[in-house]
Formats: C-alpha cells, sequence, structure tokens
C-alpha cells in the first residue's frame, strides 16, 4: 500500500483539470487516420494503454479476446465515478447498458463492474439504486456477473446496505468488494459471507484517515491474510486479488493444505500488472480474472495505478509537460 503522502500526492495530481486534459490529449489521440492509436511500451501514451486499453467498450473488447485467448477471463470497467447531477447518472446508466448489449454481441465474459456514485449516489440515493435496477434487468437474465466495487469509505455502508437490499430483493449474480484496511471489513466480511455472497478482497486504493483505516502495511496485510483464509475455506467462490507474491503463495498453500480446489476460488488482477504472475498461475491451473478498465474518464483511474509503480512517474509526467507546450 502505498504511503500516506504519497497517496495524497497521487490523489492531488488527479483531480487536477489541467493534467487530465493533457494527459488525455496525449494518451488517446483523435483515433483518426492521421493520428493512429499506436504507441511504443517506452512512451507516455504506450505507459497509459499498459494500464487502460482504450476509450471505448470496443477497445475493452479486442483486449478482452487476447486475455482469453490466454486462458485468463476479465470483467469490464467502464471508468467513471462521482457525477454530480442526474443527467449524468443517466447518461453514464445508458453507457452501461451499451455495454451490456456490446458484450453479448461480441460472445466474450460475462462480467462487469461498476461504482454506484457513477450511477448517481451522490445526487440521489433512490435514483442510484434505480439506475443499478436497469442494469440488472438486462444483465441478469443474460447471465452476467454484475461486481458493485466499493469505493472511498465514506461510501462503505451504503453500499453494503445497498447490496445486501438488492440480494434479499433475489439478485443472486451480483457481488461485492472489501477492503483489508479499514477496521470494519472483517465484521463485513461476516454479514456479506453469511448472505453466500461472492466477494472480492482486495487491500484498499484509497487514502484513508487514521480513524477508519489502518495505517501501516503490514497491519494491511495481516488483515489481508486474516480474511482471505476465511475466504478460502468459508466463503462462496471468492476473488483474491492482489499483485502480492506473497499473499499468493499464502492463499495457494492454505487452499491447498485445507483441501480446497483451485476452481472454489480465483486470483484477481489489474490489466497490465504482474502480467508474468498472470501467466504462472494459470499455467498452474489457477483461475485468474483481469479488471479491464476503459472509457474516457480514465484519468483518476490511470494516475492511482500510476502511484503504485512510480518507476513511470518521473518519464510519464515529462511526456505530458513537453506535449503541452
Amino acid at each position: 500500500m502505498l504511503g500516506s503522502a504519497s497517496k495524497a500526492f497521487f490523489h492531488l495530481l488527479a483531480q487536477s483539470r489541467t493534467l487530465k486534459k493533457l494527459a488525455t490529449r496525449v494518451a488517446m489521440g483523435t483515433g483518426s487516420p492521421s493520428q493512429p492509436r499506436r504507441w511504443g511500451p517506452r512512451t507516455p501514451a504506450g505507459v497509459v494503454h499498459r494500464f487502460v486499453p482504450g476509450e471505448t467498450v470496443e477497445d475493452a473488447i479486442r483486449a478482452a479476446r487476447v486475455l482469453e485467448a490466454n486462458g485468463l477471463t476479465e470483467t469490464f470497467d467502464l471508468l467513471g465515478e462521482s457525477v454530480t447531477t442526474l443527467a449524468h447518472a443517466d447518461a453514464s446508466t445508458r453507457d452501461y447498458l451499451h455495454v451490456v448489449r456490446a458484450i453479448i454481441e461480441a460472445g466474450v465474459e460475462r462480467n462487469i463492474s461498476l461504482k454506484l456514485t457513477q450511477l448517481g449516489l451522490d445526487v440521489d440515493h433512490a435514483s442510484a439504486v434505480d439506475n443499478l435496477r436497469k442494469v440488472l434487468e438486462l444483465a441478469e437474465p443474460a447471465g452476467f456477473f454484475v461486481r458493485i466495487d466499493m469505493e472511498s469509505s465514506k461510501y462503505t455502508a451504503v453500499t453494503l446496505d445497498i447490496f445486501e437490499t438488492l440480494w434479499q430483493q433475489g439478485s443472486r449474480q451480483i457481488g461485492v468488494v472489501l477492503q483489508s484496511d479499514l477496521y470494519r471489513s472483517e465484521d463485513d466480511l461476516r454479514r456479506i459471507n453469511a448472505l453466500g455472497a461472492r466477494i472480492r478482497l482486495v487491500k484498499g486504493a484509497y487514502r484513508e484517515p487514521k480513524s477508519v483505516a489502518y495505517q501501516k502495511k503490514a497491519d494491511v496485510d495481516a488483515a489481508y491474510a486474516r480474511m482471505m483464509k476465511v475466504l478460502i475455506t468459508d466463503g462462496h467462490y471468492p476473488a483474491i486479488a492482489t499483485h502480492d507474491p506473497a499473499m499468493i503463495d499464502m492463499a495457494r498453500r492454505w487452499a491447498e493444505e485445507h483441501g480446497v480446489a483451485s476452481d472454489r476460488f480465483e486470483f484477481q488482477m489489474l490489466y497490465g500488472i504482474r502480467r508474468d504472475l498472470q501467466v504462472m498461475l494459470v499455467e498452474s491451473g489457477y483461475r485468474v480474472r483481469i479488471y479491464l478498465p476503459f472509457g474516457r474518464d480514465w484519468f483518476p483511474y490511470f494516475m492511482r495505478r500510476l502511484g503504485e509503480h512510480p518507476a513511470d512517474v518521473g518519464f510519464v509526467l515529462r511526456g505530458l509537460v513537453s506535449e503541452g507546450r
């Protein structure tokens, strides 16, 4: 996990409209014949596309086909969060309905992830729930699994309440995310596990205050290990989402020691990160799902990923500044 100072820095950069404007122009271009979407890995745009394959669902589907050809599966995530108007929330909902239809037509894995603030949670609670239901009404009968992503700690309680309400009302092809850096998450795990629902376990990517979250990496890791063990032995097809080799080895050993078959859980990783581990796990007989983000609102997501990979930071930022001159 990033130190609090580093998290603060990259969250600040993620909010910069000027940097976002420069980054979008450099990374995504126009997609026209005069400016085709081809970049080397050591260009600023190439680094962006290491983490985000493109702005459209068609870009994501092309990336998904490559993943599936290599024995991986994916969950599609149309990037966006914290919309501020009902009109924007309605537009995001229509965009997700388009994504669902495009995935059906393409014949790739039917699995999506979404954020409640993208559907209007900050604007109107009831409208956000209605928008989520619209997505589920199209996706669930078509065999989709829908993961409700977790956002910062101020949304944890409401996200879990909405999830549980929908579950009790009969939605069974939905899952949720828990973050091991939050003190409350081990209690939340017991609550959600008791429902029989699927949980994705992550360490947590948001800058959180010490009043609600562990600040030391060792404490976050220890909580992750405790929760992971419970999920592997007592969970319902959990997703162990980590790029940490030590955690992956621990999960494998724990499953083997307790007789848990490799098809009773899956590992999840972010697109473009630790491809070596992805390949190793698939070759070892484990299921691996890749979180596949795309969309025009990629910049905040990219800045969080860049903060986790500091070797690329100076290179990308220098490239953006030079392009902006």
